[in-house]
């Protein structure tokens, strides 16, 4: 089986958002594309504390309930069945769902038979990246669909050395044309 992980499409990664991502926003609609594509899609959200040494390397964003970790407004949230959450600990960074702490996300996978893990959401470099290379480590096999991904790119070229990384561990790469 495979399934569909969005990974932190939340409003603080958006446009005006506290950490916004540019093109953030312009994942939604592919996401909501491909979505029927899969049996089984589940979420991450970055829910950090208030206080977090996450915040000393970037400023505060995706505050456990606060406006800003909700979803992006036009995210299809229908089909969404679970939504993991991480950086839950004031001394976790939380980059990865594997990391998440309201359930573990691989004993998840496998128990519902998934075999495929396709990842879409923000950010590339980071999130994205960290995630992929869990999941690859976790026996999945992984595939990132490349216009369903938008980077902080911090350095220019950031998301071309997460995707060399990432393909270099077994990810597949992937167009969402190539999905539905």
């Amino acid at each position: 089986m495979k399934a569909l992980l969005i990974v932190d499409v939340q409003k603080d990664f958006c446009p005006g958002g506290a950490l916004a991502v540019p093109g953030g926003d312009q994942v939604v609609p592919v996401i909501n594309r491909i979505m029927d594509a899969f049996p089984l899609v589940l979420a991450s959200k970055d829910w950090h504390p208030k206080e977090s040494v996450h915040f000393g390397k970037w400023p505060p964003h995706c505050v456990a309930g606060t406006p800003g970790a909700e979803f992006h407004p036009d995210l299809n949230l229908k089909r969404i069945k679970k939504t993991f959450l991480k950086g839950t600990h004031n001394r976790d960074d939380g980059y990865s769902a594997f990391e998440a702490t309201n359930d573990e996300l691989a004993a998840y996978l496998r128990k519902a038979g998934v075999e495929e893990l396709y990842l879409a959401g923000l950010a590339t470099d980071y999130c994205v990246k960290a995630t992929a290379l869990d999941s690859e480590k976790n026996g999945f096999e992984t595939f990132v669909v490349e216009d369903a991904v938008a980077a902080v790119n911090a350095k220019p070229g950031d998301d071309e050395k997460a995707f060399k990384t990432m393909r270099k561990a077994g990810v597949t790469l992937l167009h969402s044309d190539e999905i539905v």
